[in-house]
């Protein structure tokens, strides 16, 4: 069983312990946080509150989950690597694409592996699309359409230290995009608007986009991002081949129908980004005892700033209403 301390005891650190102490090859035995929700959480998986030079000074610890506030990503994951720990990072590796590039240089010198936690790789549907797409179920993939809208949008004092749309929410679709498209992008555009909520633009930041990624062979891919879909959590994918199409839709919170003379009706979306990716966050999280177990993480911090590179490239695009050109 490897040992395993976490750090920042927030909502997405609450689901990471949760899947942690469940995981038989884990045990959490340590939580940082400097609110009493720490120990609250380090009670309730019969771990200790500790902090994170203590962690690090600990060689009984093997992994490191980072889960604390974005502007601290980074120099934690640094600090635990440099220590010796495997290091599991909540997404993006940092919000300076410079500053994320050159840590990469600094990891791989480190030789410790980075898991870093784009989730939806994880998620079953995702991964059996990607799947049927290498098997060349519907021959070449040609078109790539993924549809990411948020129930509703947060609050005006989140987006102030979110990074912006593209680097808070679109990375993830950034991420997908390259696991799926299989090329290097090498334009990019996107067009922008506030539309849903003015206290977001007030705020400095857009809540619509629309972005178009070229690769170099050619392929296309259009992601469209909303703040607020108004009928639950819209998370979308539909890839187009030169032989057929394949498509991952919506979860629903039942499969139950209802039909009677006014038509068929369908159960609702699921309405919470918690809820729609419940089973991959545990997935991601088997995956980082696989990392200790010495497998090759799946998702590293290569590929945080190669979703960083597009998510500046996209906010540039908007900015200036034009394609940016990757090198």
């Amino acid at each position: 069983m490897h040992t395993v301390a976490l750090i920042g005891a927030g909502r997405i650190g609450r689901i990471h312990a949760a899947n942690a102490a469940a995981n038989a090859r884990l045990q959490l035995v340590s939580v940082t946080d400097p609110t009493p929700a720490g120990a609250e959480l380090a009670g309730q998986y019969g771990a200790v509150t500790r902090s994170a030079e203590d962690v690090f000074a600990d060689p009984s610890i093997r992994g490191v989950i980072i889960a604390s506030s974005t502007d601290t990503h980074l120099d934690y994951s640094l600090a635990a690597a440099r220590a010796g720990k495997a290091v599991f990072c909540e997404k993006p590796l940092d919000q300076d694409l410079a500053r994320a590039t050159e840590a990469a240089a600094t990891f791989d010198s480190l030789g410790q592996p980075v898991l870093l936690a784009f989730n939806r790789r994880f998620d079953a549907n995702f991964a059996t699309l990607q799947a049927r797409l290498i098997e060349g179920v519907v021959g070449d993939l040609e078109t790539l359409h993924i549809i990411s809208h948020d129930p509703a949008p947060p609050p005006a004092d989140y987006v102030r230290t979110s990074g912006g749309l593209f680097k808070d929410m679109v990375i993830h679709d950034f991420d997908m995009a390259r696991w799926l498209l299989g090329e290097p992008v090498v334009e990019v555009f996107s067009t922008t608007s506030v539309l849903v909520d003015p206290a977001i633009g007030e705020a400095g930041d857009v809540d619509t986009a629309k972005t178009i990624l070229k690769t170099a062979g050619g392929r296309l891919c259009v992601i469209s991002s909303s703040r607020r879909s108004g009928y639950g959590y819209d998370q979308r994918i539909e890839a187009y081949g030169s032989g057929g199409m394949i498509r991952a839709q919506n979860q629903l919170e039942t499969t139950v129908e209802t039909w009677t003379a006014s038509g068929a009706a369908a159960d609702r979306f699921q309405n919470f980004f918690l809820d729609r990716y419940r089973v991959a966050y545990a997935r991601e999280m088997d995956h980082f005892a696989d990392v200790l177990d010495g497998a090759v993480p799946l998702i590293d911090h290569h590929d945080g700033v190669a979703a960083l590179v597009l998510a500046e490239a996209a906010a540039r695009s908007a900015t200036e209403g034009a394609v940016i050109r990757l090198s």
